[in-house]
This record gives structure tokens, sequence and C-alpha cells, in this order.
């Protein structure tokens, strides 16, 4: 059976839920630029890339290519890049820093401790990111209030943080994410017929079983409270940066 096939159920309210997110893109594109998407691939990041070219926004994307993607969300990447009006970017981590860290931890330092995980998500994530969004006004994620608890109060306009964060999907369910795949024929990672709701790194995404929590998959071997890649958090001061 197909993600399609067992996620896609719109909500009573999903026209308007659809009405309200083009709106905010069109805003965000009219009243901020430089803007950018970020994008992991995943279900919602294929909608809302896909919603982007379609209302003929001047909005590229960029995506982290981490270097230990599954074979999977690479070959999307291509497919997309090849699609998109909108052109795609994509950022690799500092191949030296990666060479020193591999040297001094090893190939999989994230299974040893948390502080190691988060020291190689911030090697192979965090700085690409910094650079991606070097200069950027904005920018808009996939982000939904339904991910997890740490994401339950996710607004749609973010501006807590000195680059406003857009989240046109927050209110969005999982069934209707699905729903608008399956209508608009959107391509999509066929990890997510396995099971793989959420994806990232090959070492630290697995499939899940019915009935585990959505985020169940990212880093099943850590606490919840610490399942976040340094991506979407913030120090008071600044926003660190965002799975």
């Amino acid at each position: 059976m197909s993600a399609i096939d067992l996620h896609a159920r719109a909500s009573s309210d999903f026209d308007a839920k659809l009405a309200e997110t083009r709106a905010l893109l069109i805003r965000a594109a009219a009243e901020f630029s430089p803007l950018t998407q970020a994008s992991s691939l995943g279900a919602e990041d294929v909608v809302i890339t896909h919603l982007i070219n379609s209302l003929e926004l001047d909005i590229p994307i960029f995506v982290l290519e981490t270097g230990m993607l599954h074979p999977q969300t690479l070959e999307l990447l291509e497919r997309t890049k090849a699609m998109s009006r909108a052109p795609v970017n994509v950022y690799q981590p500092v191949n030296e820093a990666v060479i020193q860290f591999v040297a001094r931890e090893g190939k999989e330092p994230m299974y040893k401790s948390i502080e190691l995980r988060k020291a190689c998500c911030h090697v192979r994530k965090v700085e690409p990111l910094e650079r991606a969004l070097a200069g950027q006004k904005a920018w808009i994620t996939g982000l939904r209030r339904e991910q997890s608890n740490a994401r339950a109060e996710v607004p749609l306009i973010d501006t807590s943080a000195e680059r406003t964060k857009f989240n046109p999907l927050a209110n969005w369910t999982w069934g209707d994410v699905w729903h608008y795949i399956a209508a608009s024929k959107v391509d999509y990672n066929p990890l997510h017929d396995e099971f793989f709701p959420s994806i990232g790194c090959a070492p630290c995404t697995r499939a899940i079983s019915l009935g585990e929590d959505f985020r169940a998959g990212r880093w099943w071997w850590e606490d919840e409270a610490a399942k976040e890649c340094g991506l979407h958090v913030k120090t008071p001061e600044t926003e660190r940066s965002p799975a």
C-alpha cells in the first residue's frame, strides 16, 4: 500500500487551509526579498515546492546535501532540479570539516552520544544552513504543529528571530499533505511508501510501525526531548538556525 493510499485524507476545511497557504506564499514573495524555501525533500516540502512553482513565485529552493542522504532522496533531488521552475540550490558541508570530524570521531559517532550526534548535525546541516540563509530576509519551512510536541505551537509566521520564518503548512494534517500530493500528482520520496514519515540522513532515520509517533524514526535511540538537529533551535539572542 502506498503512502497516498494509507494517508490521503483531507480535513473538512482543507480548501480553506489551501487558500490560506497560497495567500501566505504570495504575501511572502511580495513582501520579503530575498526569500528562500528550505527543503528536506520530505512530503511537506515537496508540497510547498509544488505550490511555489504552480503559483509561479520567484522563490528559490535550497536543499542540504549532507553526504549521508538515502539514494532515494538523492534521486528525488535530481528530478526536482530538472523539473522545478524555481531554482534549486544545493549546499554541502565543508569537505575538510567532515574529513576531520570522521577522522576524530569515526563514521557513525551519532550512536555514541547526543553530543556527538548534534556535533555531526552541526557539521553536516547547521553550518551549511547558515550559508544557505546568509543575506536572506526570510525563509519558508514545512513545519507543522502535528509533527511533534516540540512543534505544537508553530505559527504561520514566526517573527521571534531576526529572520522571519514562514510555516505555510502549520495548520495542515498529515492527511491534508497526502491529499494534496495525490490530487496534484506531486513527485515524492518513495521512502514514504516504506513507512518513513520523516526522512533525514540514512543513519539517523528508520521506518516506523503502526501507532508509533510521527518522528519516532528520527534518532530513535535518544530521549524524545533531544530530537531536534539544531536547524529549528533558537538561543535567546538569535536564531541558531532549522529536519
